[in-house]
């Protein structure tokens, strides 16, 4: 058997249809769906040559994510952990070392392989309130119990560190962003 190597992508997507419910008092769904989509784009192409896992049981992102070329991963149970927990086996089976789990809502994200030069196990961008967790890179192989939903940021910190792993914590501004709130549209320039 082969020493696994390289870095995959964990892409979970939802739905584009359903995305971005709490935004509903600030954009049409037609809006919102069309958001979904270009910031997943958006971080699709920051993976740039990394090989990307996208987690979805929709016919809409299966088929998105095919035309990008991306692995497709359907989760066996519902929920954003599970969701990471189905990609992070599937890039483990198909021989990586490491994943990069991404949010699929953050306009700005550039270069997602150079956070693989961070000399930690496991490297953590947190969003732009330090709550949440943006981008998370980590070991393929071995158990971490994700954390994501409130106060992400401190709850995958602590995961890390009672696991014995190396941690490093990098302010990413194009990482940093993601759209939850009106207040994140006009942040991006979305909203006036």
């Amino acid at each position: 058997m082969s020493t696994p190597t390289g870095i995959a992508v964990v892409l979970p997507i939802k739905s584009f249809s359903a995305a971005k419910a709490r935004l509903a008092d600030a954009l049409s769904p037609d809006a919102r769906r069309q958001l979904a989509r270009r910031c997943a784009d958006a971080v699709v192409a920051a993976a740039g040559t990394l090989p990307v896992f996208v987690v979805c049981d929709d016919a809409e992102v299966t088929a998105w994510a095919t035309r990008h070329g991306a692995n497709v991963v359907t989760p066996t149970q519902p929920g954003l952990n599970h969701a990471v927990d189905a990609g992070r086996l599937a890039a483990r089976n198909a021989g990586y070392a490491r994943v990069l789990v991404v949010h699929s809502d953050l306009p700005n994200a550039e270069h997602l392989a150079t956070l693989a030069a961070e000399p930690a196990d496991v490297v953590i961008v947190p969003d732009r309130h330090s709550q949440g967790t943006n981008a998370l890179l980590l070991p393929a192989d071995g158990v971490f119990t994700f954390h994501y939903g409130s106060h992400s940021y401190d709850a995958h910190c602590t995961e890390a560190r009672l696991r014995g792993l190396s941690l490093c914590v990098v302010q990413r501004p194009d990482l940093a962003l993601d759209l939850d709130t009106p207040d994140d549209l006009r942040v991006a320039g979305l909203l006036p």
